[in-house]
C-alpha cells in the first residue's frame, strides 16, 4: 500500500482532531443550554408557586377559591404558557380551579401529593415538553388543597430545535474552514523540510561543502538540521580522507611499480649472463615483499576499521601479552645488547591478537631506534578509568614537528630510510586504528636526542 504524503496526513489528522473538537463543544454546548433552560423553568415554577402559596394564604377558602379566584387568576392569566390546577384533599377531590387549556386532571393520579415541591416533565398529546410542579398548600382556616402547576416548555423547544439547526447548517462550513486551516498551517509548518531536500538533491561525492542554514528552523528541526550538518562533515572529512589516502596509496606503490618495470626493462634491453638476471629477480622479490606488505598492511586497516571486529573482545591481561611480544623480539633485542623489562599489569577489554600487533610495530620502532647497549622499559599503569601501556626507549628522539603527524598513514620522518629499512608507513597507523577499535587512543612524547616514549591508552574494565 503506497504511503501518502506527510502533509496529507498531518492535515486529515489536525482536521479530524478538529471536527471532533467542534462536536465535542456544540454537544456540551447543546447539553448546557438544556440544562439551563430547564434549570430556569424550575425557577420560573418554583416563583409562580410562592406567589399563589402568598395568595391563598390571604383569607382564601374552598369556597372562595371557586367564587372568587380573581387573585390567583392574575397570577397565571397573561402567561400563556402557564396551566394551574387546584383540588381539594376531600375524598372525592373535586377540582376548586382550572386555569389554561391544557387540561391537567391526568397528572393527578401519576403525581403524588407531597408536602415539599415536586417536579415532573411529561409531554402533551402533541408531544410538547411539559413541566410540572405540585405541592400541598394551607389555605386561611387551615384546610389543604393541592395546587398544580404546569408550564408548556414550546418556547424552550423552538430554542433548541432552533440551535440545532444552525449547528447543522453551520457545522460543515466550519469542518471545511478547519480542513483548509489546517492544510494551510501544515504546509507552512513542513515547509523547512523542502530546504532538506534541496541541499541533499545538490551533495554529491564530488560536492559536499553544502549545509543546512539553522536560523529560524523551530527547536526539533533546527536539531535534525544539525544532526544533518554533523553527518555531512562527517562524511566530507571521511571522503577528504579516503582521497588522500587513495593518493598516498599511489605514490607509495609507484615507486616500487616503477623500480620494478625499470629493471625488468633494462635487463631484458639486452643479453646478459645468468648472474645479472638473478641478481635483478632478487631485488624485484624485495621490491615485491615490499608491496605485499603493503597490501596485507592495508587489508589488516579495513578489517580493524570495521565494527564486527569487536565482537572477539575478551579479558586480556597486558602484561602477558607485552611478555608473549617481548619472547618474539629477543633475539633481534640480543643482537644490538638491547634490554628489555616490563613492570605491572591490569586487565582490559579487547582483541588478544590486535593487541599483540599494536605492541610489536612499537617495540620493532623502539629496537629499530634504540642505540646498542641501552635499556628499552615497558610498563603498564592505570589512572583513574584508564590503563596506559608504554614502551620507553633512548635514542635521537623526534622532532615537535612531526609528533602531530606520525599516526598518518604512509607518514614518515626519514622517507628514504624508512623505504631501506623496509617499512611501509602504515605501522603507527595500525596502532591508532587498533586503539580507536578499542576505544582507546595512542599518543607519544618525544625529547630530540634523549628518549622517545609511545604509549597505548584504554578504557579500565571495572570489576563487577
Amino acid at each position: 500500500m503506497k504511503a501518502g504524503s506527510l502533509s496529507m496526513r498531518l492535515g486529515l489528522t489536525v482536521s479530524l482532531m478538529g471536527a471532533g473538537l467542534v462536536l465535542l463543544l456544540a454537544t456540551l454546548a447543546y447539553v448546557a443550554l438544556t440544562h439551563e433552560l430547564e434549570k430556569l423553568a424550575r425557577k420560573n415554577l418554583e416563583s409562580k408557586m410562592e406567589q399563589i402559596q402568598h395568595s391563598l394564604a390571604q383569607g382564601l377558602d374552598a369556597n372562595r377559591i371557586r367564587a372568587r379566584p380573581h387573585s390567583l387568576m392574575d397570577l397565571v392569566i397573561g402567561h400563556d404558557n402557564f396551566y394551574l390546577t387546584i383540588v381539594g384533599t376531600a375524598p372525592d377531590e373535586s377540582v376548586l380551579l382550572s386555569i389554561g387549556a391544557k387540561p391537567q386532571e391526568p397528572l393527578l393520579t401519576d403525581f403524588a401529593p407531597r408536602q415539599t415541591l415536586g417536579y415532573l416533565n411529561w409531554a402533551d398529546s402533541n408531544d410538547n415538553q411539559v413541566l410540572s410542579a405540585s405541592s400541598l398548600m394551607r389555605l386561611a382556616n387551615g384546610e389543604r388543597v393541592r395546587v398544580l402547576l404546569s408550564l408548556d416548555r414550546m418556547d424552550d423547544q423552538a430554542l433548541l430545535s432552533a440551535y440545532l439547526r444552525a449547528t447543522l447548517i453551520a457545522l460543515p462550513m466550519l469542518l471545511i474552514l478547519i480542513g483548509m486551516g489546517a492544510w494551510w498551517l501544515v504546509q507552512r509548518g513542513l515547509a523547512p523540510l523542502k530546504q532538506f531536500s534541496h541541499v541533499a538533491a545538490k551533495v554529491t561525492t564530488q560536492d559536499l561543502t553544502h549545509r543546512l542554514s539553522i536560523d529560524n528552523l523551530p527547536h526539533e528541526l533546527g536539531e535534525l538540521a544539525h544532526g544533518f550538518n554533523v553527518m555531512l562533515d562527517r562524511l566530507d572529512a571521511g571522503v577528504q580522507q579516503l582521497s588522500q589516502f587513495s593518493d598516498d596509496l599511489a605514490h607509495e606503490m609507484r615507486a616500487p611499480l616503477t623500480n620494478l618495470m625499470g629493471k625488468a626493462q633494462l635487463t631484458l634491453s639486452r643479453q646478459r649472463p645468468p648472474e645479472e638476471y638473478k641478481a635483478v629477480l632478487e631485488s624485484n622479490t624485495e621490491e615485491l615483499e615490499r608491496l605485499a606488505r603493503i597490501v596485507s598492511d592495508m587489508l589488516f586497516l579495513a578489517q580493524v576499521s570495521h565494527p564486527a571486529a569487536r565482537g572477539s573482545f575478551t579479558h586480556v591481561s597486558l602484561a602477558d601479552e607485552a611478555h608473549r611480544v617481548m619472547d618474539l623480539f629477543a633475539l633481534s633485542a640480543e643482537d644490538k645488547q638491547l634490554t628489555l623489562t616490563l613492570s605491572g599489569d591490569a586487565q582490559v577489554q579487547g582483541d588478544r591478537l590486535m593487541i599483540q600487533r599494536a605492541l610489536s610495530n612499537l617495540l620493532s620502532n623502539a629496537i629499530r631506534h634504540s642505540p646498542a647497549a641501552s635499556h628499552i622499559s615497558l610498563l603498564v599503569e592505570v589512572y583513574g578509568n584508564q590503563v596506559a601501556l608504554s614502551v620507553s626507549n633512548p635514542g635521537p628522539g623526534i622532532e615537535a614537528q612531526h609528533l602531530p603527524h606520525l599516526f598518518e598513514r604512509f607518514y614518515r620522518v626519514d622517507s628514504s630510510r624508512a623505504r631501506t629499512e623496509g617499512g611501509t608507513g602504515l605501522g603507527l597507523a595500525i596502532v591508532q586504528s587498533i586503539m580507536a577499535l578499542h576505544q582507546g587512543q595512542a599518543d607519544v612524547r618525544s625529547l630530540p636526542g634523549g628518549f622517545t616514549l609511545f604509549r597505548l591508552v584504554f578504557p579500565r574494565v571495572l570489576p563487577e
